[in-house]
Order: structure tokens, then sequence, then C-alpha cells
């Protein structure tokens, strides 16, 4: 009896020597997590002794630490260190570990996985979203001891260089997931790493159930060899650059476990045949979406399926039209609950076998398609659709007045850009799920019913966009209170009214009334907005002054209040508006423009055709500016060489004001198309748009931005600051010399210094500028002969010197053969070059308009229109004084 209880104290002392060695390796991970910033240690660690009853230590029956899930610990909240100091050969104490999830901390340093090595018992590592993983680790020998593992958990970890092949070794890995990094090269093939490495197929990865390598850099072809793992159900590959067919065939041996394939957004190509899926059972999820060459094909040889799909996102493949005049097998889907066939230029009218299957089908998307037809007969029938995207199509007809009847569990519908006309059903209202609509775009007349502004209780976080249409009537059918709305799109319409000084609402963010009929004046002081990012009321017939109140507005972002009728000086704002977009052009406003902003945070600022004044110095401010347009004011003085550190700069137009001086030659220094960093939250505006999977985050559409190019006035959209760089200082009254550093401008495409008092020689450096499109430098005093080296701008479409006084001959090859002797005009000593090589002169400027761009400056369209009138009767002078003319007109 005395050896057994030797043997009882005996194993008691050992299990205890490895609970004091796990509490000693757990007293020593709170003690590092306490000197880390981005650690906040829960009370449980610290109140109790009993690490079993600590949040996020598991143990087992024999009291031994089998789980420990530290991510939920991690808070970013410095950018800085100190991070998590700590050696991972700590996690060797813990033999009996299954669990070990660290995601997403930020180690101080990269780490050595051989403290891993004796965790054999792991099932389940989480490494994700860890910075300090570098690709390598996975070929470590830290891996390879984890025989047991069957979850690996490595996504958002920014890992680089290609799969290691060491994952291939571990036959008891049931989930591997590599998503969400920078992984590139080719997935590796399974059936020839057995080969290689003389291991069986049937034990490479055999117990795989789950494989993501989704949103990578992976190219080449897929492998047979995975569809091929016997207890494979999830597969996805989605967002790489993988190539080729799709390596199923009708004798492929494909898994009957498969459930669910992810292949969309690749460049896969060839055809792909549904019926070699034929005998997968258990098929439920197909996304093959955005495979712009992949054909697909839907015929199922007389037969009928043995799965039954609930998801099939087809979205821009290269479709066949059968799919919509059918025979297919999608016919007799009807578990179908996501349908996406949107992209596909698919012609005809909506499908039966679609309407028919409506019991189960929650999401339609037919979005982009040449669809035809009458909507009536998807009215006709209930449904439990909750999502519907019909955009973009040729539809016609109404809404139903019944439409809460027919969709009653509807949740979003898209329907813009058809042709759907009639009146707003007051139905609407009563969809309580209801809490995004889209009809933008259609023939939609009539008033808005109000209660899609009050009574529309679950649209909160939702959006409102009936942007042009024909609506008309008071603007927000006179309500006030919105808090029930997160985005109101009502452009382009035919709204009257006064917007009422009272309006409410804390969830509203977005508020787009631009281009309509309203009146009065905008008066903020009484609105309740605290969550409001974007005014637009362009384009209406607003008067009167700004009121300082608006300066409450402590979130807006985006304001834009052109093409209206407000006068008077911008307020003085105590807390200055934390703009990033701010466009007043087309009033009579004056002042001084940085009273009203804070220039650290504006990176799009339109002022043209004002009456701003004063002098241009307070532009260095803008420190992340990226269009600057300040055309038609009176603004004076010399541009100063402070512009140069705006090195974010896009576009910048200071025409037609009052500027004087030399142009300082640090110009060339700016960056111009830089793209930086501290810009893009500008582009965090956005409009909640939907998908199936998520909702996305879309970026406001910015209208309205114009610049004079090319001797056209332009218009441009979001897309402005990624297509266009250019200067426009014309209609000034700069002197001196041009800088040669302008030749730096390698990304600017358009240049004009016409309309000012320029003098000397064109500078020759002005050719290295090879992205320009537009070069104007005509009304100066330049002089000096055309640089020969102007001959390799091979981008040059419109091109004008005239109105100088440049002599020499007109180099005649290259780019500058193209263009006509207009562009030379008013240089009385430059000359055409012949064939024999000799100069002669230019043609006289007679019956030739300049094709230079037309300046805006009222004094030179007073001296046009005085020259004309003078020519005019000297003329009749001549006709009826003149005994020639005499004759002449008695002819007549």
């Amino acid at each position: 009896m005395l050896w057994i209880l030797f043997a009882l104290q005996f194993m008691f002392y050992m299990a205890c020597c490895w609970t004091v060695e796990e509490r000693i390796a757990l007293t020593r991970i709170r003690s590092s997590s306490v000197e880390a910033k981005n650690f906040e240690v829960p009370n449980s660690w610290e109140q109790s002794d009993d690490f079993c009853s600590w949040d996020g230590v598991t143990c087992n029956n024999s009291t031994r630490v089998s789980g420990l899930n530290l991510d939920f610990m991690y808070h970013q909240r410095y950018d800085d260190g100190p991070c998590w100091n700590i050696n991972l050969t700590i996690f060797s104490s813990f033999h009996e570990l299954q669990l070990l999830s660290l995601s997403g901390i930020f180690f101080s340093c990269p780490q050595n996985f051989d403290g891993l090595q004796g965790l054999t018992n792991l099932r389940y590592l989480n490494l994700s979203y860890n910075k300090w993983i570098e690709s390598n680790i996975l070929d470590s020998a830290a891996f390879r001891t984890l025989k047991n593992l069957r979850e690996l958990h490595l996504q958002y970890n920014q890992l680089s260089g290609s799969i290691p092949a060491s994952l291939f070794e571990l036959p008891c890995l049931e989930y591997l997931d590599l998503s969400n990094n920078l992984l590139q090269g080719h997935i590796p093939d399974i059936g020839f790493f057995s080969v290689l490495k003389k291991i069986e197929p049937t034990r490479t990865l055999k117990n795989l159930q789950v494989l993501n390598l989704e949103f990578n850099q992976l190219n080449g072809s897929i492998p047979a060899s995975l569809f091929e793992l016997p207890r494979l159900e999830y597969l996805s590959a989605t967002g790489n650059f993988l190539q080729g067919k799709i390596p199923i065939s009708s004798s492929s041996n494909l898994s009957l476990s498969l459930q669910i394939i992810k292949l969309s957004e690749n460049n896969l190509n060839g055809t792909f045949d549904f019926f070699w899926l034929r005998n997968c059972t258990k098929l439920k999820v197909v996304h093959l979406a955005r495979n712009a060459d992949l054909a697909i094909d839907m015929k199922f040889r007389r037969s009928v399926p043995s799965f039954q799909l609930e998801e099939l996102l087809l979205s821009g493949c290269n479709l066949d039209n059968s799919i919509i005049a059918g025979p297919n097998f999608l016919g007799t889907q009807h578990h179908l609950r996501v349908l996406d066939l949107s992209d596909n230029n698919l012609t005809g009218s909506i499908p039966t076998w679609i309407l028919e299957n409506k019991v189960n089908l929650r999401y339609l998307n037919l979005a982009n398609n040449l669809l035809v037809g009458s909507l009536d007969r998807m009215w006709q029938h209930q449904s439990n659709l909750r999502r519907i995207n019909i955009s973009m199509n040729h539809f016609v007809g109404q809404l139903p007045t019944n439409i809460n009847s027919v969709f009653p569990d509807l949740e979003a519908l898209d329907a813009s850009y058809n042709i759907i006309s009639g009146h707003l059903p007051l139905s609407l209202c009563k969809i309580k799920n209801l809490f995004f609509i889209d009809l933008s775009n259609n023939n939609l007349t009539g008033e808005v019913p109000i209660c899609l502004f009050t009574d529309m209780s679950t649209i909160g976080e939702g959006m409102l966009k009936l942007s042009n249409n024909s609506l008309g009537g008071q603007i927000l059918g006179g309500a006030s209170n919105l808090s029930n709305v997160f985005q109101i799109y009502l452009d382009s319409n035919n709204f009257e009214g006064e917007l009422p000084n009272n309006l409410s609402g804390n969830l509203l963010e977005y508020l787009d009334l631009h281009n309509n009929k309203l009146t009065g004046e905008l008066d903020v002081s009484s609105w309740n907005l605290s969550s409001l990012q974007v005014l637009n009321v362009a384009s209406n017939r607003l008067t009167g002054g700004i009121y300082p109140m608006i300066c409450k507005l402590a979130r807006l972002h985006f304001l834009d209040m052109s093409h209206n009728n407000f006068d008077g000086p911008i307020p003085n704002c105590d807390s200055k508006l934390t703009l990033k977009f701010l466009n007043m052009s087309s009033n009579t406003l004056s002042g001084f423009p940085d009273v009203f902003l804070d220039s650290a945070y504006v990176v799009a600022l339109d002022l043209s055709y004002n009456q701003f004044k004063g002098s241009v110095d307070w532009i260095q401010h803008l420190s992340r500016i990226k269009m600057l347009l300040l055309k038609g004011n009176r603004f004076e003085g010399q541009i100063s060489s402070n512009l140069c550190h705006l090195q974010y700069l896009n576009i910048i137009d200071l025409s037609s004001n009052k500027l004087s001086g030399s142009l300082p030659p640090c110009i060339g220094s700016i960056s111009f198309g830089n793209q930086s960093e501290l810009d893009l939250d500008f582009w965090n505006s956005s409009y909640l748009n939907y998908s199936f999977e998520e909702y996305n985050r879309q970026t406001y559409d910015l209208e309205g931005f114009t610049f004079s190019t090319k001797g056209s006035i332009y218009t441009y959209g979001r897309s402005f600051f990624n297509v266009m760089f250019g200067i426009d200082l014309s209609a000034n009254v700069l002197s001196g010399e041009i800088p040669w550093e302008i030749g730096n401008l390698s990304h600017v495409k358009s240049l004009n210094l016409s309309h000012n008092s320029f003098t000397g020689p064109i500078p020759a450096a002005l050719a290295n500028m090879s992205a320009i499109e537009s070069l104007d430098l005509s009304h100066n005093k330049l002089s000096g002969p055309i640089p020969w080296q102007w001959t390799q701008l091979w981008s040059l479409e419109v091109f004008s010197v005239a109105y100088n006084n440049l002599t020499g001959c007109i180099p005649n090859s290259g780019q500058l053969s193209s263009f006509g002797v207009e562009c030379y005009l008013g240089n009385t000593n430059l000359h055409n070059l012949s064939q024999g090589n000799r100069c002669y002169p230019m043609p006289g400027p007679v019956g030739v308009e300049d094709a230079g761009e037309v300046s805006d400056d009222p004094v030179l369209y007073v001296i046009s229109a005085a020259s004309f009138v003078l020519a005019f009767w000297a003329t009749v002078v001549l006709l009826f004084c003149h005994s020639l003319g005499q004759r002449v007109v008695l002819q007549l």
C-alpha cells in the first residue's frame, strides 16, 4: 500500500509542478501585457489566483491549460510602441494546449516560432492580422512539428511571397485560411507535391475541409488536385489574378463533399459547364462573378441536377443569353436565395423561371443589362424578395400602389436608370424593414410622400435617392424632422420653395438638393443636424448672405453652394469649419476666404466667379489642397514662392484676376499628380450602397468641377483628380520671364499663361513636359525663336503662341507641323519654313480669329468690340464717301 500511496503522491507532485510552470508562464504574460500600451488586462487576471477562471484561459478536466485566446485584450490606441514584448517560447509551457489565438496583436519584433514546437496537441492556431509575421516563418520547424494541427488562420497578415510547401505536410489540418494577404506565385499542385515529397496523395491534406485563399495576388492556373481533396467542402480563391480554365471536366474526380466554390474576381477563361458538377449532391454556393472571359454553359443535357443551389453569382461573366431565354437547369433550382446575373449585356425580359422561384429567392440582381419590357408581371405575385437590384436596364411601367403587399419583407430596392414613370406609392412607407431606396434617373412625377421623410421608423442608416426625375412640389414635402433618414438625394428635380429653417435629424449625414428651383435664404440658425457631413444646394435660386450659424455644423466636410445668388461677405467663424471640399463659385460673395475654413483640411476649393479680393498669400497654408480654383475674382499682388509648398496640387486656376509680378521658379518643384495618403480620408465621404455579402461604402458623386483647357471649358466628376493636372494663370498682369523650371512638370497636361505680360525667350525646357496636351502662351510679349525641341511634344493637341514678338522660323517637323497658321498670328517677324529650308513671312491676321483660349477679362471683350465698331463705320464711310464705294453700293 505504501508504494501505491507513494505513486499517487508523485503523480500529484508532478501535476502541481506542471501547474506551477503554467502559472509562472501566465504571470509572465500578464506582466508583459501590463507594460504594453495597447493591452487592456482584464480584471479577472488581477483579482483571482485561479488562472482557470481568467478571461481567455480555458482549462481541461485536469486543470491544465487547453486554450489561450488573447486577441480580445489588444486595442489599437497608439501608433507607436511599446507593443507586446514577449518571446513565443513562453507558450511551450502549456503542454496540453489545443487552442492558441493571438489575432491582431502587434509584437515588438519578429518572433521565433521554434517556441511552439512542443505543442503537439495544438488543434487551433489563429495568428491573423499580426504585422510582424513574415511568410518564411511558415516554412519554419515550428509548423513542421504541429502534426495534429486542425485549424490555421493566417488572414489579414500582409504575408508576402509564395504559399509555403510546409503547409501540405500537415495531414490533420482541417481549416486553412490564408486570405487577405499579399501572397504571390502559383497555388501548389498537391498531386505533384505528393510525388515530389514521396507522400501518398491520400495522406496529403486528406482532412482538409476549408481552403480560403481569397484576396491575395496569386497567379497562374488552378491545380485540378484541389477539387479532388476527399473532404473538401469550402474552396475560395476570389480576388486574385488566376488565369486559365477552371480545371473541372466531365471526367473529373470531384470531391463529393463540395458545398461552396468561390472563384470570383480573377482572370479565368474558357468554358465552364455546370453539367460537370452533376455528382456534387451537396453543392450549395457557386461564385464565378467578374471573370470577363469565362463562358458559362447552363444547359444540363436534358437531365435534372442532383444539387440544389442556394447562391449563384455570375456577374460580369461571358454569359450566353440562353440563361434568359432558357431552357436551362436554373428552372429546377427551387432553393435559390441569391441570384446575381448583373453586368452581362443580357437581352429580353425577366425570365418566367425567376418569377416562379419566388418562395426562397431573397436577393435578385439583374443590374446593368439590356433587359426590356414591363415590370407588371414582377408586381403581380407576393414575393419573399428582400433586396432587388434591376438598375441600368430599359424596364418600363409604374411601381404598384400596393408594393407593401407585393414585397412585405423588402429591405432594399434599386430600380435606378430605367424608364419607370408615375407617382411614388404611399404604401412604400408601410414596408417596415425598408432602408434603401434608389429610384434615381427615371421618369417619376408628382410629389414625394412626406412619410418617406418622417414615418419610416426603420429607414435609419438607410438611403433615399430620387435624383434625376421630374418630381416636384415643396422641398422635403414640407417636413422638418428628418430623424429617420441617413442620406437624402433629391437633386436634379423640380422641387420648389424655401428650405425649412428648423430642420432636425440626428442621423442625417448627406443632404443633396442641387439643381432644383429652391428660393429664399439658406438660414441654418435653427438647424439641428449634428451629424451632417454633406450639404449640396448648388444650382438653385437661393439668395441673401451666408449666416454665421453655418459654422456650428461642426461635422460638415462637403459644402457646395455654387451657382446661386448668394452675396455679401462670408462669415468669420470663431471655430473654423473642417471642410474638405468647398464650392462657392458663381455667386457674388466677397471678403477673405481664410476666415471661413480651416486650411489644414481643405482638399478641393472652388471660389471662382465671385468678388473676393486681397492677396493670395493665404493659400500657402492649404497644406492638403489638390484642386484650387480662384478664377474670376479681384485677387491682387504677387504670387509668393510659398505657393511651392503645396506639394499635392493637381489643379490650380488663378486666371482672370489682377495678380502681378513674376512667376516664382520653384513652381517647377510642385509634384503635380502626387498621390498621397494625406487625402485618402477625403474620399471616405460616402453613401451607403448594398450588396448581398456586405454594405459597401462608395465615394460621394462629386460634380461640377470646371477647368478650361484645349480651348473649351470641361466639367469633371469624381475622377477629376485622377485625370487632369493643370495650371491656368491667364488674364492677369504677370510679367518677367517664364521660368525654365516649369519644364520639370512632366505630369501637367494643361498650361495657360496667355493674356499676361511675360517677356524674354520661350524656355526650351518646356519640351520636357511630356504629358502636355494644351499649351497657350498667346497675348504676351515673348521674343526670340520657337524652340526646335518643342517638335518632340507628341501629346500636344491644342497650341498657341499668337500675338507675341517671336522671330525666326517655325519648326515644321514633329508635332508642331500639325498646327495651322492661326496658332502663330500676330508675330510679325515669325516666318514659315519652306520646303527649301527658307523662311517666308507669315500671312496677315485679316479674317482669321485667334485660336488661343478666350480670356474672360471684360476689358479684352470691350477692346474687341470697339475695334469691330470702328472697322464697321470705316467701311461705311468708304462706301458712301469714296466714288468707287458708291459704284459698288449702286451695283448691289
